[in-house]
Parts: structure tokens; sequence; C-alpha cells
């Protein structure tokens, strides 16, 4: 029985890191930004954006969480025409929130911590 224990818990050690890197989806992270596409695009900040990138900040608790809304940040950003990137990277200052990384399609998500 201790033999199976311990197999149990080493496949849970093993296992752990993968399960975490899927708390977060590419849908979840749009939907929180979309509010935000009028602003980048030159529009007024709608508060609804700011409450949308504050809720995805407070969904992103680890590393692989936040290089994962980065990725899909940068990957949806690419299917938007006209996005300003001198507002996308005024947006954390604007809404009050620190962000760790740069709102940009050159943007290393794997360099995200």
């Amino acid at each position: 029985m201790l033999k199976f224990a311990s197999v149990v818990l080493a496949c849970m050690v093993v296992i752990a890191p993968f399960a975490a890197e899927g708390a977060i989806s590419c849908g979840m992270v749009v939907s929180k930004v979309s509010p935000c596409i009028g602003y980048l695009k030159g529009a007024a900040l709608p508060p609804t954006c700011c409450a949308g990138l504050k809720s995805l900040l407070a969904a992103t608790h680890t590393t692989p969480d936040r290089q994962a809304a980065c990725n899909c940040l940068k990957s949806a950003s690419r299917g938007i025409s006209g996005i300003n990137y001198g507002n996308a990277a005024s947006l954390p200052g604007k809404c009050g929130v620190s962000i760790p990384y740069k709102f940009s399609p050159s943007t290393d998500c794997t360099k995200v911590h």
C-alpha cells in the first residue's frame, strides 16, 4: 500500500504543473479585454475596459497563466486592424494596474514571469 501511495504522489507532482497551465483560456482573456478595443483604436476609455483588465490580472496568478494571457493578447491583436500601440502601452497606467508585459505584437511571452 505504501508503494501505491508513493506512485500516486509522484504522479501528482509530475502532472500538477501541466494542469495549472490550462487554468486560463484565450476565450476568457479576450472576453475580459474586449471592452478595450475601442480605446485601442483611439476612442475614449470606457470603465468596463479597466474593470476587465483588473479582472484579467486577478485571474492570472501563475507564470503559466500570465504567459497564456500574454500569448492570447498577442495573437488577438494581430487580428484587429487599427490598433494604436501607444494607447495599448498606456492602458495599464490609465487603469491603475501593473501588467508584467507590454501589449505589443513583439512581446516575448516566454519571458513573462
